[in-house]
């Protein structure tokens, strides 16, 4: 069960806390991530402020089932929502907030372990640390969990208790409900705690455990913006250190951010500035240039991203190079050794290999063949706004600078497209194509004009000083 009911009003925005992002996607996507590593057999989240809002941000994920918590009373409350959609299961209940993105399957592993292995009615995540305000803090009885106590309930002597609790639990199933509905709300947030249970199981003399978590930072909640850059911040360091550790070169890695899917070759190189998101995969000996991101794509090996290109949902294949300034929209793929240069944009285009566009170009719903040479300013006008069309242009034929493709329409094998031309019929193989106005050259003209101009300034002066009609 994972809580994600709350508003987060700290955070002063009107989109529900657990759905603002961190490296890797929203943190409510990342509890879930970390939770479905245990292949659970059901998935709750129980949702409340903006409930409509946390349904449609996991509206794709089947494995998920909702439970509503209206109004927000509390910690303990919340779980109670779930008893409907767990009545008759058996077993271990995992208990996780949405607010909690750091936390790794493997701490998830060893509370479920621990749990287990003692028969614990109930077993809590804990972390010492230095600063615990904010922070339930555990009290023990001769080294025994008697109970946890919120900061704002705490006396002076228990505020100086720093080992906290995570909010993180793995309970019994069989006596879990029957004990949430005797807790009540009798502290300072008139509140119905879920940290209440460990005192009435203690006195009920079921057996509580604990599991200390070795980096603190693992369990670390979000309530504020700070915090969710901090949290980020962490995210990006980790990832950083493993992609160092297995040989890619970060030239600073404080410069970079790079999401937790992401896979890297050895011996790529990437510099200041870059973004790289989502489930992509770099190759081996690569170089990516200051202020690229690249979002969902797929890029092969030896392949050279220059500086402030934007790339999303596509493929490069080995050897391939892009940029400066290229932009690669979705469906896109630049085969191998092609070249896509500076202010060119490609979407839903297949460039083949060893094909090039070097220049400020428009290349869209098209498919080109192999050593084909793109000249400056071309334009496939795919779009005749209602349908989007194709072009497609074969093997080594070459198209001049400035030239539009008016698609549908096809470019033969081996043929050209001279410059400045609109190609509105297909050119076959070998030949040439051309549509462009004819040149004329008039004689004279600019002297003439120059003179022309000079007699309406010496007219304009003469009439200045008349008196206005």
């Amino acid at each position: 069960v994972v809580l994600a009911a709350g508003h987060g009003t700290r955070m002063k925005s009107s989109q529900p806390k657990v759905l603002h992002r961190v490296p890797g996607g929203s943190m409510l996507n990342c509890v879930i991530r970390t939770a479905e590593a245990l292949s659970p057999e059901t998935l709750t989240v129980v949702v409340g402020h903006a409930a409509d809002a946390v349904r449609a941000h996991l509206g794709a994920d089947t494995t998920v089932q909702f439970a509503l918590q209206q109004p927000q009373l509390g910690t303990a409350h919340a779980l109670l929502q779930a008893a409907p959609l767990l009545a008759g299961r058996t077993g271990t209940l995992i208990l996780l907030s949405g607010d909690v993105p750091l936390l790794t399957t493997a701490t998830l592993k060893n509370l479920v372990s621990e749990h287990c292995g003692t028969q614990a009615a109930a077993t809590v995540v804990t972390a010492t640390v230095e600063r615990p305000f904010g922070y339930g803090r555990i009290v023990r009885v001769d080294g025994e969990l008697a109970r946890i106590v919120e900061e704002r309930d705490a006396s002076p002597a228990e505020r100086q208790i720093k080992e906290i609790n995570s909010g993180i639990y793995a309970f019994d199933m069989a006596p879990l409900f029957d004990a949430l509905s005797t807790i009540a709300s009798q502290n300072a947030q008139g509140e119905y705690y879920l940290t209440d249970l460990i005192a009435i199981y203690r006195r009920r003399k079921l057996v509580l455990k604990t599991v200390l978590v070795d980096d603190p930072q693992e369990v670390r909640g979000v309530n504020s913006r700070t915090e969710l850059a901090e949290v980020s911040r962490l995210v990006r360091q980790k990832k950083n250190e493993e992609l160092m550790a297995s040989g890619v070169t970060l030239v600073d890695p404080a410069a970079p951010y790079i999401d937790p899917d992401v896979e890297i070759g050895a011996d790529t190189v990437i510099h200041p500035g870059v973004i790289i998101e989502g489930r992509t995969r770099i190759g081996a000996a690569c170089e990516i240039h200051a202020h690229v991101t690249i979002t969902n794509t797929e890029i092969g090996d030896n392949v050279t991203i220059k500086s402030f290109s934007l790339i999303t949902d596509s493929r490069i294949d080995a050897g391939a190079q892009v940029g400066p300034f290229a932009h690669l929209r979705p469906e896109t793929v630049v085969c191998e050794g092609a070249k896509i240069g500076n202010f060119v944009e490609l979407k839903k285009t297949t460039l083949g290999p060893h094909s090039k566009a070097n220049h400020l170009s428009y290349l869209g719903n098209a498919t080109i063949g192999t050593k084909v040479n793109v000249g400056a300013g071309t334009i496939t006008c795919n779009y005749d706004g209602e349908h989007k069309h194709e072009t497609v242009i074969e093997d080594g034929a070459f198209i001049g600078s400035d030239s539009q493709l008016i698609a549908p329409v096809r470019v033969g094998k081996g043929a050209y497209v001279a410059a400045g031309s609109s190609i509105t019929h297909d050119v076959p193989a070998g030949a040439l194509g051309i549509a462009r106005g004819r040149q004329s050259v008039v004689d004279g003209w600019v002297e003439r004009k120059k003179q022309g101009s000079s007699n309406k300034a010496t007219s304009s002066r003469k009439d200045a000083g008349k008196p206005a009609h």
